[in-house]
């Protein structure tokens, strides 16, 4: 029995060893220490995950509890789309910053929404319309601008104008903002839940 003991006090012995002698560890993209010099001494440094909370829900009917769960699926969704748009409206700007023609930009302009066409036209013809008026609301959330703002930016006023158009047609509204602290709030800790991987 000790001999047993004194391998497994000998492989726990190095497997810290081994931990301690690393230098860095990379985590979600960070460079990260993992060990620090405290008073002399060679200690552990790990990075803990941010946790989020907010106060406990209460449902007064099952109909409420049930929106609750649609929009939590809504979100997961969605959420994905509103933050490629982001991640493509920034690459967007950088690009057309290089151009100085305005032949150019409008074609490169063309050329991108084709591309996002090809690559999302299919899955976002698929969303509910529920669905479609939450990735409005997380475009502005994102972004920053309504949808109406984009698309009268990259595309003009009378493209805006025909969208908005159709999309109150369906309901939505591509003027529609995101409300962080007032109706939107709890749609906002939602997502804030959602980044942090608690929902």
């Amino acid at each position: 029995m000790k001999k047993y003991t004194l391998i497994l006090l000998f492989i726990l012995t190095a497997n810290i060893s081994v931990c301690l002698a690393q230098q860095t560890v990379v985590i979600d993209g960070l460079t990260i220490p993992s060990t620090r010099i405290i008073d002399g001494k060679l200690v552990p440094n790990w990075l803990i995950p941010e946790i989020v909370i907010f106060p406990t829900r209460t449902f007064k009917t099952n109909k409420d509890y049930r929106q609750y769960q649609r929009i939590i699926r809504n979100i997961k969704i969605v959420y994905p789309y509103a933050r490629i748009a982001k991640i493509k409206l920034v690459e967007m700007n950088e690009q057309l910053q290089l151009l100085t023609a305005k032949r150019d930009k409008e074609e490169f302009i063309n050329q991108a929404e084709k591309e996002i066409r090809e690559q999302f036209e299919g899955q976002l013809t698929q969303l509910t319309v529920s669905q479609g008026k939450l990735l409005i609301k997380l475009i502005d959330r994102e972004t920053g601008k309504t949808s109406y703002e984009l698309v009268r930016e990259l595309k003009g006023k009378f493209s805006a104008g025909f969208w908005q158009a159709v999309a109150r047609i369906f309901g939505s509204n591509l003027k529609a903002e995101f409300d962080s602290e007032g109706e939107d709030k709890m749609l906002n800790e939602l997502i804030v839940l959602y980044e942090h991987n608690q929902l």
